[in-house]
């Protein structure tokens, strides 16, 4: 209460000496209205109260002066109205009292005062922490919020300038440096200009210094909180985009697409997960040297693929030949052999390797390439694995399926060969024979005497059984295997199928060119077995036939308006059309819903992609030679 009443800093002197002599003469006033009721000399303790007050605000020399001209206001109004008497002991006593209370009050004002001086510098400390813990705890920018809460310390400091910093700093002999330290470890320091004074100084030690020392904590573990949680939110991140990107491979994998599709997505994928970086897929050769099979640059830009360069010296694809390990070149200047040449003279300096094995043999590696100073980060190994273990099983994958299309293309051939070689005899020998008998038995017919008609007559119709016979065979031979050479191709075969179907026909026939034989022969196939359906089983009344070639491939369609309902996994027939055509990389469908007719569609390349792709031969020829020779015999 009293620190509320006092105030701060004592007011002027001139002030004083009107406030002392105002409450001198007021109290003497009192005094002398009282002077006849009580013995005066009882009431001078009264001017106590001025004194108390004047020592109070002023201080104790004020409170003495105060107590002294009391004294002699006292003697002079009320004790000796003609004159001043002073006495020894009386008013000596008087004085000391006075003058006792004076430092009393004068010491109990300065304490309230101090107190009062110091709770307002401890709110305002208190304020200040509280900013500066709001402002750095709440931005990322803990610098920024530093220097805005080194110029509220100034102001609280009464100084011409404060600067809270990080770090350890020199101390240049102009400044006093307070350091801020967590347990022995550095904060940072507060820098107070270098004539602050001592109780500032200690101010700022004892009760400034804890504060920073605990926001500042505060705000490195803040940051390290952040960081961490950045770092955490980074890799979630580079997970997610990896995870994307192998499901988008493994999806093009499981659909079954060609290696050289496969390849090219991976090192796109690679380029997009190491941004900035290069990457490529090199393939052992069998001849002992690495070819680049797919690739991308540093601008995500596809590298065509590369001619074969030998392994020999100290480089990438030597280590991993030699370790079938993970390896990495960091400097490209201290590599060796022609693949460190050719990469100088590509401006890269550093690779990473993962090899690709697949089958227990090495195929080739996934390589990430940089171009600037400096290693390919430590991690890069690791997030290549799952790409090459993908890619590993795609590969599989693509030299199964390519050797289980060149085991059916063989079989498709054989079969085709043994109907031409049936067909074959069957022309060259009982067809010749019956036309050798039916010419033999007319001349024989014609060498009868007119005399003997039923001789002749029997002969003729012998003559006419064998033709029956031979055009019963030559069809039965067009049925095994149709002559689309002597035909002149695919066209005029299927003409020929639809002037022989037993319901009409209505062909659309757009192939401006003779096309591979074993297209032909498929194609021809397709339509035969889809007209002898319809005749069996479809009650059509009519059937349409639709043929486009073009320079890539041809294209089927049979669709009647029967009364549908045809599934082709109950008969044997649609079955071995199915095997055929995608025997030929092709692709059959049928669609038959009951009630609505059939619509079966076939589509065959004339070049059989799935068997064009050397990646996949050289493979398979390393793993087992000549186990795709079939393949390239019914290719060429």
């Amino acid at each position: 209460m009293l620190a509320r009443l006092l105030p701060a800093v004592p007011p002027p002197a001139p002030l004083a000496v009107g406030a002392a002599a105002l409450l001198i003469a007021a109290e003497t006033l009192v005094l002398y209205g009282l002077r006849g009721v009580s013995y005066a000399g009882q009431l001078g303790e009264i001017y106590l109260l001025g004194v108390l007050v004047m020592a109070s605000v002023w201080g104790v020399a004020a409170g003495v002066a105060t107590a002294a001209a009391s004294t002699v206001a006292f003697n002079y109004f009320l004790i000796a109205p003609s004159g001043l008497h002073l006495t020894l002991r009386r008013d000596f006593e008087q004085v000391v009292i006075f003058m006792v209370a004076a430092f009393i009050a004068s010491g109990i004002a300065n304490l309230a005062r101090s107190r009062a001086i110091e709770a307002a510098q401890r709110r305002d400390e208190a304020d200040f922490a509280a900013e500066l813990a709001r402002r750095t705890l709440s931005s990322d920018d803990v610098p920024g919020a530093l220097t805005v809460a080194s110029r509220r310390l100034a102001k609280l400091l009464e100084l011409p300038y404060a600067s809270i910093e990080f770090g350890d700093a020199p101390h240049d002999g102009y400044d006093a440096v307070l350091l801020l330290r967590d347990q022995g470890t550095a904060l940072g320091v507060l820098r107070l200009p270098a004539g602050t004074p001592p109780a500032t100084l200690e101010r700022a030690r004892a009760r400034i210094v804890p504060s920073l020392e605990a926001v500042l904590r505060a705000a490195r573990d803040r940051e390290g909180i952040m960081t961490s949680l950045r770092a955490s939110e980074r890799e979630s991140t580079a997970l997610l985009v990896q995870q994307a990107a192998l499901r988008r491979v493994a999806t093009l994998v499981a659909a079954g697409a060609a290696p050289a599709e496969v390849f090219a997505a991976v090192t796109l994928e690679l380029c997009r997960l190491f941004d900035d970086f290069g990457a490529a897929l090199i393939r052992y050769e069998p001849d002992g040297t690495v070819s680049r099979v797919s690739g991308c640059d540093e601008s995500g830009r596809p590298l065509p693929p590369a001619a074969s360069i030998g392994i020999e010296g100290n480089n990438l694809a030597s280590t991993i030949a030699r370790t079938r390990r993970n390896a990495r070149v960091d400097d490209y200047e201290t590599a060796t052999g022609p693949i460190a040449v050719n990469m100088r003279a590509l401006g890269i300096r550093a690779t990473v390797g993962v090899p690709v094995v697949v089958e227990g043999q090495l195929w080739g590696i996934t390589v990430i390439m940089s171009s600037r100073p400096g290693p390919i980060p430590a991690d890069a190994e690791e997030r290549l694995v799952d790409f090459t273990d993908l890619l590993a099983t795609a590969i599989a994958n693509a030299d199964n399926r390519a050797q289980l299309i060149a085991s059916r293309a063989r079989l498709v051939t054989t079969a085709d060969e043994a109907r031409r070689k049936f067909e074959r005899d069957l022309h060259d020998g009982a067809q010749q024979r019956l036309v050798s008998l039916a010419l033999e038995l007319r001349m024989a017919a014609d060498s009868v005497p007119t005399e003997l008609p039923g001789v002749r007559s029997l002969l003729h119709q012998g003559v006419q059984g064998l033709n029956d016979m031979h055009k019963s065979l030559r069809e039965l031979g067009r049925g095994i295997h149709p002559a689309l050479s002597s035909q002149g191709g695919l066209a005029p075969a299927l003409k020929a199928l639809a002037r022989r179907s037993t319901l009409p026909v209505e062909l659309n026939l757009d192939i401006p060119q003779r096309l591979p034989e074993r297209v032909e022969v498929a194609s021809y196939f397709v339509v035969s077995e889809a007209l002898a359906n319809a005749a069996k089983h479809s009650h059509a009344s009519v059937v349409l036939v639709a043929a486009t070639a073009d320079t890539t491939r041809i294209r089927l369609s049979i669709r009647d308006d029967g009364i549908g309902g045809a599934d082709a996994g109950r008969g044997t027939g649609l079955v071995g059309l199915q095997d055929r055509v995608e025997a030929l990389g092709g692709r059959l469908a049928v669609v038959s819903p009951p009630g609505q007719g059939m619509a079966l569609t076939a589509e065959i390349p004339l070049e059989n992609g799935d068997l064009e792709y050397g990646d996949v031969d050289n493979f398979a020829q390393r793993r087992a030679p000549g186990s795709v020779s079939g393949v390239d015999d019914h290719r060429a």
